[in-house]
């Protein structure tokens, strides 16, 4: 039996991202675990492919996906208005499109000097206004409804200098404090009854930093091998080890949570490297 602190059951839960790999993870279980949730991504194949493999692991699935790109103000309000309709109401919105680019990270034997500022914008792009541009179009559904939870995606090179990756740094720290921002004006307005958090994940391999922190044979990078000396557990992050603390701050149990950043790091962050 569910304890009704973490049921989630019928919770209409908004995706962005979720045809990556800790979005789409995210997104899986939250099905999983009885929501009926929406899948937004930027392409239709990718969008089938995470479909089909939400209904094959759960039969009973709820799951919708819908086309929208994270910066098109357009197709976000298309997307409400098509949840709206099916639905009738948006109770969660998990911010999770974003990444990096080679351009924005400084690659080795080069100096800050040596930036792409192209591509430095387009990361702040990505991951500040990909999460505050879904927010102002999703906002008005939480607030109309009566109660609602926004988790964000923040990084551990967001509170702490991580080498390198300059631009992603920048705009998760922006994303730290836009979720502290947000929770202040949400819970004044609905007394605390739309709450605004943030997950800071620790190191987790994906596909855009596989080739950073492992080599073609699986064995560690240079880089690799230093994450994992300063993670405390020794280890990288599984996609599922986010899973716990989504579903904490997306249900009842933290209802008197906001304005949190929950680190799922391994001990990163708390780590001072002796």
């Amino acid at each position: 039996m569910i304890s009704p602190l973490f049921d989630i059951t019928d919770r209409v839960v908004l995706v962005t991202g979720a045809t990556g790999a800790l979005a789409g993870s995210a997104a899986d279980y939250l099905v999983a675990q009885g929501a009926r949730v929406v899948y937004i991504g930027r392409t239709q194949d990718k969008l089938d492919v995470a479909l089909a493999r939400c209904r094959r692991r759960t039969p009973s699935a709820r799951c919708l996906g819908v086309v929208a790109d994270v910066l098109d103000r357009a197709a976000l309000e298309r997307a409400r208005d098509t949840v709206l309709e099916k639905w009738g109401r948006i109770d969660a919105l998990l911010n999770g499109a974003g990444g990096n680019m080679p351009g924005a990270t400084i690659p080795p034997g080069k100096n800050f000097e040596d930036l792409d500022f192209a591509a430095f914008r387009q990361v702040v792009d990505l991951n500040l206004h990909g999460t505050v541009l879904p927010s102002l179009v999703f906002v008005p559904a939480l607030v109309a409804g009566g109660r609602g939870s926004i988790v964000n995606f923040s990084s551990v090179s967001a509170p702490q200098a991580v080498t390198r990756v300059v631009g992603y740094s920048a705009a998760k720290s922006a994303v730290e404090n836009f979720t502290r921002w947000l929770s202040l004006d949400l819970a004044r307005r609905t007394e605390g009854r739309v709450r605004v958090n943030a997950i800071l994940p620790g190191f987790f391999i994906g596909e855009q930093n596989r080739r950073l922190l492992t080599n073609e044979d699986g064995s560690l990078t240079e880089r690799g091998q230093l994450v994992v000396r300063n993670t405390p557990f020794g280890r990288f992050g599984e996609a599922d080890e986010l899973h716990g603390a989504l579903h904490y701050l997306l249900a009842d149990a933290s209802k008197f949570v906001t304005g949190t950043i929950l680190a799922v790091d391994g001990g990163f962050t708390a780590f001072s490297g002796v």
